[in-house]
């Protein structure tokens, strides 16, 4: 039987889901399930990593199912996954000892202060090529060893693992063999030397983290072990790996240097390949983009919190809209935001501001401002917070921006899109494939096991949905960024300065 197809399993902060592509990159089956979001106190976020093992594996018997193939008919399974969120289990029982910690969690951040203080800041930031924060899986470890009685020195014997969502999954789908991350991943751990390529051993000693939990980083195109057959009906090769953002890039086909992507899902990313040398710029974050054939590729980030979540903040919290795509029509009954201004700062700021104690705001309210204000705030805000970015990537001069490749579930919006190219000034490109996450793991997946023979094969599969040309007139464009600048600054360290936020 012909092996043809390959299997994408993308666990995002708020769903999973598995698609199946064929051998020229078209969708031929998929299934998506959502799961709880743990809120235990203001700022806090986890995840049950049960919840997102079970509902991964039954979305991808379904999409299987709607695919209407035979599981030998998949020639491997590729994987891409929220970054930096933590999990610890038992390595007998496979048992989480506690619940994930997501990325978007702040109840590290007096473990960051503290190694802030301790000077760690420069050291952390040369060998990993991250911002010292709580964002990051390096805090999330010690905090859950110390929060578990008993925690720590079964860590320490050898009993407990780490993983980040990739690494949790491929355990659990290959029966325990495999423990196992890709150089992607782990870059994100703030615990990874990007330039050693290895667990930075005397960082894990100033963290007090037990090297005994890591696990082993490869090729994001490598060997990932085997999946149980009981799953999926046959065992199937896991030979891709990806964080959720470079998974992005790789699909985007973003193979030279200088090509970017902006991904638009719960969290906003902006992302460009700098080739095999890292890059540095204040306010951004260097990794690695992906170890392929067994050579690594590097990339410049930046990182908004809370982007796509604010259209979900809208639907579920304040129950302004019914869906997402209703921010669409909302927002284009209103010629703009009427002076509104929303920052999302829900769990702090990210690139380029790293502020762990900023908090959210609504500000430029007037007796007139009506829901559809607020409706459109929201959506420009994601506009707004790519355009920070970018700014801190093009303010020394070296580098260029002349086009936004743009994907993830909100660039369906076309109202999004069009105040991305104006607020910008530069052409935004959608593809005809949005789900780019998926897509770059199944890529690598491809490249893996052989169905694609090299990343100018999978260049030729991208192609252009629409091209969105700014209009907006320059002096209008500074205003209205001059007015978002302003508005940040308000929401700057909030949770220190009010003793009742936290």
């Amino acid at each position: 039987m012909e092996k043809k197809y390959i299997m994408a399993l993308d666990e995002g902060t708020t769903g999973v889901r598995t698609i199946i592509f064929d051998n020229k990159g078209n969708i031929v089956g998929e299934a998506t399930q959502e799961f709880i979001q743990i809120f235990p106190t203001p700022g806090w976020v986890e995840h049950d990593p049960m919840e997102i093992l079970q509902s991964q594996i039954e979305v991808t018997r379904q999409a299987i199912c709607r695919a209407k193939v035979a599981p030998e008919e998949i020639r491997a399974i590729g994987i891409t996954n929220q970054r930096e969120t933590t999990v610890i289990w038992d390595k007998i029982t496979g048992k989480p000892i506690y619940n994930a910690i997501c990325w978007q969690s702040r109840q590290t951040a007096e473990i960051v202060e503290k190694w802030i203080a301790d000077g760690l800041a420069d050291e952390i930031r040369e060998k990993t090529g991250l911002v010292i924060d709580a964002y990051f899986s390096a805090s999330k470890i010690p905090w859950i060893l110390d929060a578990v009685p008993g925690a720590r020195q079964r860590a320490e014997k050898g009993e407990l693992l780490f993983g980040t969502i990739d690494t949790w999954l491929i355990w659990n789908l290959t029966g325990g063999k495999s423990h196992t991350t890709d150089y992607s991943n782990a870059s994100r751990t703030m615990l990874y030397n990007i330039m050693k390529l290895d667990w930075d051993e005397e960082l894990c000693r100033k963290l007090d983290i037990p090297m005994a939990v890591l696990p082993k980083a490869i090729d994001s195109d490598g060997d990932f072990g085997t999946t149980i057959a009981s799953l999926f009906g046959a065992e199937i090769p896991i030979r891709g790996n990806a964080g959720d953002q470079q998974a992005a890039l790789f699909g985007q086909a973003c193979f030279k240097p200088g090509m970017a992507k902006n991904t638009f899902g719960t969290a906003g990313v902006y992302v460009m390949n700098t080739g095999d040398k890292p890059v540095f710029k204040e306010g951004l974050t260097t990794t690695i983009a992906w170890g392929v054939d067994g050579k690594v590729s590097y990339a410049l980030e930046g990182v908004v919190f809370i982007s796509g979540a604010t259209i979900q903040w809208l639907r579920d919290e304040l129950k302004l809209i019914y869906t997402a795509a209703d921010t669409e029509w909302y927002g284009a009954t209103v010629p703009d935001t009427g002076g509104v201004y929303l920052v999302p700062a829900f769990v702090g700021l990210c690139a380029p501001y790293w502020d762990m104690y900023a908090r959210g705001m609504i500000i430029g309210i007037t007796r007139g401002t009506t829901r559809n204000h607020v409706i459109r705030a929201g959506l420009d805000a994601l506009a707004y917070q790519t355009k920070d970015i970018i700014n801190a990537v093009i303010q020394d001069g070296t580098i260029e921006v002349a086009e936004l490749r743009v994907d993830g579930g909100a660039v369906k919006n076309n109202l999004l899109c069009q105040f991305q190219s104006d607020i910008l000034g530069i052409p935004v490109i959608r593809p005809k494939i949005t789900e780019m996450t998926a897509l770059g793991a199944a890529y690598l997946a491809g490249l893996g096991s052989g169905l694609w023979k090299s990343t100018d094969e999978i260049a030729e599969h991208w192609a252009i949905d629409k091209v969105f040309k700014p209009v907006m007139a320059e002096e209008d464009r500074e205003d209205l960024y001059f007015g978002w600048q302003e508005a940040v600054k308000l929401t700057r360290g909030w949770a220190k300065r009010v003793k009742t936020v936290k």
